[in-house]
């Protein structure tokens, strides 16, 4: 692999290629690709960094349009297309959904350092909040990972039996980790505990600080199968449905990421904070 400053003098970041529709599939620009993927934590945090910052009085076209990612959150927040020129704190009013939680949520997808102070935090609506958690957990679970299984097969199925196992394997593995994480940990136990604070019903047999000692590095298990797909599996199987399938793992991952950071940054401190408020 070449050093890292030969690819930090590339001024157009790889994504640009899929949202234009212009998929690199052969040449240098692959590399620079694969490189983004691989690359060490800061050189993809500049990619990740948003471009400009934004208020309530924005217009929510603009922040769309500013950053594309926050189109997939609409839908988990219950708000349609076709909110014309108004702003975000109109949007949301016509939507019932909360303003401040909105614009907290958008800034954590727009750039991964940022962390909400504790003012910024007592405006948070809970119940939104955990009804937006829930319906990101649906979206994963019903039409990402669906989608990424039907084109992840056919690769499978022409890998044959030296790498198909192997590469079915490790991504049974990274799909049932996120399962167990998030439908049968965070629904079964977190929410149902949230929801018993926000009633002010108490409880001694669980506390959130737990709720970060079960938040498990699945990284190595998604390394390992993209390493399959892009460093090992020979070059002419199906190389523009792998370079897809990729883009579409990397971009489900990093979705994951950003909600982790939901929680970590936003969750977390809220309940703590009821956690305090119960006698």
């Amino acid at each position: 692999m070449q050093s890292n400053s030969h690819y930090e003098k590339c001024e157009i970041p790889i994504i640009w290629y899929f949202a234009s529709g212009r998929i690199p599939i052969f040449g240098d620009t692959v590399n620079k690709w694969i490189f983004s993927i691989f690359a060490p934590s800061k050189t993809r945090i500049k990619m990740t960094q948003k471009k400009t910052s934004f208020t309530k009085d924005t217009k929510l076209a603009e922040l769309l349009t500013d950053d594309r990612r926050l189109l997939q959150l609409l839908p988990r927040f219950g708000i349609a297309l076709g909110f014309g020129d108004n702003n975000i704190e109109k949007v949301c009013l016509m939507n019932h959904v909360n303003t401040e939680l909105f614009l907290m949520i958008c800034e954590i997808y727009s750039d991964s350092g940022f962390r909400p102070g504790p003012k910024e935090l007592q405006q948070i609506d809970m119940n939104g909040l955990l009804s937006y958690l829930k319906a990101s957990h649906l979206y994963y679970l019903d039409e990402r990972f669906p989608h990424i299984e039907e084109h992840l097969q056919h690769i499978i199925e022409a890998c044959g039996q030296k790498y198909g196992p192997m590469l079915s394997h490790f991504y049974d593995e990274y799909k049932q980790e996120v399962m167990r994480h998030i439908k049968y940990y965070e629904e079964e136990v977190v929410f149902p505990y949230i929801e018993a604070l926000l009633k002010g019903e108490r409880t001694d047999s669980y506390k959130i600080d737990e709720f970060e000692h079960n938040h498990t590095n699945i990284q190595d298990v998604l390394d390992d199968m993209m390493n399959i797909l892009l460093k090992y599996l020979p070059g002419d199987i199906l190389p523009k449905e792998r370079i897809e399938i990729s883009h579409d793992i990397i971009e489900l991952s990093d979705d994951l990421n950003r909600h982790s950071l939901i929680e970590e940054r936003i969750l977390i401190p809220c309940v703590e904070s009821l956690e305090n408020t119960q006698p």
